[in-house]
């Protein structure tokens, strides 16, 4: 008889033996109340008595699924994210909130569409780091009561609808073409003040000109493809001139 009761005893204790992994944290409950969180290592659930729940205490990293949000000059936009958190105070995620993966997920996506509406289409696809920060400030305060820390939150996707990307890509083109003007003339400006300053160095030279015209029709000789025409000086049409007249 003592041997059974000894037995169903054993039996009991080794039922209620639970290892607690390095990076776990155990909530446990006695007669459904809260009773302390059991750290790494062996540990002791009195069954029927005793309940526990496993919290893993590991940074997590969750989808945020898309949103289709609308920005705060109007127009519509579809927004993914990811969100990086992990649990703090094992006891607050347990206690004070019913699955606290659903709620945080949850959470992100409303304040993700939230901030969105805030900001406008050029400030949102270009400063996505800021957006990205006051959607972590906010979901990291409003999460603080579940005992989680929200460590950081990443915008992955910003989706434009097709006749915007198409308004937003004509007015790429016509950008870098307005660009390529303005380069252009600025190219010309600078090549018609060097093309002044070399007519001015010229003419203070005598016989530079007639030097600079020689060396030009021998730059165009040097190609048998090219036809040479060449422009006499008028000083040696007025000596032609001169010899006419005697």
């Amino acid at each position: 008889m003592w041997e059974w009761i000894v037995g169903v005893v054993v039996f009991y204790i080794f039922s209620g033996l639970k290892i607690v992994k390095e990076y776990e944290r155990g909530v446990k409950f006695t007669l459904g109340k809260f009773s302390g969180v059991m750290n790494p290592g062996l540990r002791i659930v009195l069954p029927v008595i005793q309940s526990w729940q496993k919290v893993d205490m590991r940074v997590k990293a969750v989808d945020v699924p898309d949103q289709d949000c609308m920005t705060k000059d109007n127009i519509s936009v579809n927004v993914n994210a990811v969100i990086y958190y992990k649990v703090m105070d094992s006891q607050k995620a347990i206690i004070n909130v019913e699955h606290f993966n659903y709620a945080i997920s949850q959470l992100a996506q409303t304040t993700m569409r939230n901030i969105v509406g805030e900001v406008e289409l050029d400030e949102l696809l270009s400063s996505r780091d800021q957006v990205s920060e006051k959607i972590q400030v906010i979901v990291d305060k409003a999460s603080d009561p579940w005992g989680i820390k929200v460590e950081a939150v990443e915008l992955k996707d910003v989706v434009l609808p097709n006749d915007m990307k198409r308004v937003m890509g004509k007015q790429a083109e016509a950008e870098r073409e307005k660009r390529a003007v303005i380069i252009k003339a600025e190219g010309e400006v600078i090549a018609a003040t060097n093309m002044s300053k070399a007519a001015a160095m010229l003419s203070k030279y005598d016989g530079a000109l007639h030097l600079r015209t020689l060396q030009t029709i021998n730059d165009i000789s040097s190609d048998q493809s090219n036809t040479v025409i060449f422009a006499m000086p008028l000083e040696v049409l007025r000596a032609l001139e001169g010899f006419r007249k005697k």
